[in-house]
């Protein structure tokens, strides 16, 4: 086990530094950078001539006349040695206090979509299953399918409609006016809570309907083994039987599915921070990817990508413990 896991961290750390190179790289693709930026700005707002040398004296400042290369390994040292992600030239700040700030609303969002979903899931995925082609699974399906086929976007329009119709006010935001630099309390929590219902209905249902038909399609595979007659003749009850074997055996390609549906949350949750202003990494990091903002951006995705690995790998640790079938080699 041992060996398992250390061979896994040794690729989780391999994965990270090859995102962070690809990340890099890509965000700097699109001609120009900054301060080309700022000065198409500042001369579309009728700056008629900008200095040449003050142009190059900031190229110079920020190290954008380097080899992308170069850029990468300063950027990559300071991080390592000193945990410096740079700075953030749209934002004027730290890029690290500005990760550190964003990051945790960023995480508890997702987290609980993640949670949302598999509750929601798992139930309704094993109801599909024992009601085959009942009304109950043909409704199940429905709804799901109308899930996916929402944009999120117009799913949370819909949503901040209807609490502000039904509620008195729309619910945007993570806090109301009054807890928003308040100190933590338990009023301010319950707040923070009352507001993530929405983004984490929004986020969380679009993959809600494909978990509901991996788990139905996963069980209805089970229930077909010969263990279970055999479980059915010894006079085990259905509903104990079902849940101690097949639905144990059904939720490897469930859990499995943890590391990639984080990367779609988090692509999520951008739009829906957007659209609902909640204070996440989501509308950061979009400014900072239009103003080619490299240090924001790529710290960024850098942290990001570094959680979206290591729910993969404790969806493999899962898999090994859920089902001792699995090997480690």
């Amino acid at each position: 086990m041992l060996k398992y896991l250390a061979r896994r961290l040794i690729f989780m750390i391999l994965t990270v530094w090859i995102i962070s190179v690809i990340a890099f790289v890509v965000i700097q693709i699109p001609p120009g950078d900054y301060v080309t930026n700022m000065v198409t700005e500042m001369m579309s707002q009728g700056s008629d001539r900008i200095d040449p040398a003050v142009v190059k004296q900031l190229r110079d400042q920020y190290g954008l006349n380097d080899p992308v290369y170069v850029q990468y390994y300063k950027w990559m040292k300071n991080i390592v040695t000193e945990g410096n992600f740079g700075y953030s030239l749209t934002f004027r700040r730290d890029a690290r206090v500005l990760i550190i700030e964003r990051l945790p609303m960023t995480f508890l969002l997702t987290s609980s979509s993640v949670l949302f979903v598999w509750l929601v899931s798992l139930p309704i995925g094993v109801f599909s299953a024992v009601k085959q082609y009942s009304i109950w699974d043909y409704l199940a399906t429905f709804i799901g399918f109308i899930g996916v086929a929402t944009p999120n976007f117009l799913f949370a329009l819909i949503l901040m409609y209807l609490s502000y119709r039904y509620g008195g006010r729309a619910l945007i935001g993570l806090f109301s006016k009054e807890y928003v630099n308040a100190p933590w309390s338990w009023a301010k929590a319950l707040d923070l809570l009352k507001h993530m219902i929405i983004p984490v209905i929004i986020i969380g249902t679009s993959y809600t309907a494909g978990l509901i038909r991996t788990m139905r399609a996963n069980l209805l595979d089970e229930l077909k083994r010969p263990y279970v007659d055999a479980a059915r003749a010894k006079g085990l009850s259905e509903t104990r039987l079902i849940w101690k074997y097949p639905v144990r055996y059904a939720l490897n390609p469930f859990v499995s599915t943890i590391g990639w549906a984080l990367p779609g949350l988090v692509a999520g949750e951008v739009i829906v921070s957007i659209v609902l202003n909640l204070p996440t990494s989501g509308p950061v990091l979009f400014e900072a990817l239009k103003e080619q903002d490299m240090y924001v951006a790529a710290g960024f995705i850098l942290v990001l990508s570094s959680l979206t690995v290591i729910g993969t790998f404790l969806s493999d640790v899962l898999l090994v413990i859920l089902d001792p079938r699995i090997r480690l080699e």
